[in-house]
């Protein structure tokens, strides 16, 4: 049986978009407000926030390119917890019930170290992991393979006991390269199926579930 459990922050435990702040600000244009994200504040942009590059220095270079969007630009980081739309609930469930089952939980993400600490104080359950591993605290990004082995190397994991999930396919794919059983997550009870399979949940704990 597995003796640990990776788990992708954004997309998997957490409900991030900039469409919830960007939504207000383009007061519910969506063709516009999609348009920015596509030409200006992009994925692409963001991730380079991501693997360390300073907001300050990141806006600064769009401004330049951009000067009429100046405030659109400076939102991202100024008001950035209202891209924090709450918790995954069915996911943090299972997660708790990891915990309770005295699994080693950790966390690998993609994820400014100037924005983290707002994810920190408005969620509890980020102070159950064993470890987290924030992509802008050592500069690498998913899907690169240097992240998951500083991951494997700094939590002491061995890659053939750890179960890795992910909402990006080419994440996925990474971790399982390395030689963790990596699932792509989708929804919680598929998640679910998947870690009563490896013995890493009780059907027990479902079916408490359900009674409830």
């Amino acid at each position: 049986m597995s003796n640990s459990v990776v788990f992708v922050l954004g997309g998997v435990l957490i409900d991030w978009t900039p469409r919830y702040l960007y939504r207000k600000l383009f007061n519910g244009n969506e063709s516009a407000m999609e348009h920015f994200l596509a030409t200006v504040c992009t994925s692409a942009w963001n991730e380079q926030q991501d693997a360390g590059r300073p907001f300050a220095e990141g806006c600064a270079l769009l401004k330049a390119a951009y000067p009429s969007q100046s405030e659109l630009i400076d939102a991202w980081f100024e008001r950035y917890e209202e891209m924090l739309g709450g918790v995954i609930e069915g996911t943090v469930e299972i997660l708790r019930e990891l915990r309770s089952r005295e699994v080693a939980i950790y966390a690998l993400s993609n994820w400014s170290a100037e924005t983290f600490p707002t994810a920190l104080r408005r969620f509890e359950f980020l102070q159950w992991f064993r470890g987290i591993l924030i992509s802008g605290d050592i500069k690498l990004v998913k899907p690169d393979p240097r992240i998951f082995r500083r991951l494997l190397r700094n939590f002491e994991i061995d890659p053939s006991r750890a179960v890795y999930i992910d909402d990006n396919p080419p994440n996925v794919k990474a971790a399982a390269a390395l030689g963790m059983r990596a699932i792509h997550f989708t929804d919680a009870p598929r998640l679910r199926g998947e870690l009563l399979r490896l013995g890493l949940l009780h059907a027990s704990m479902l079916q408490g579930d359900t009674a409830l």
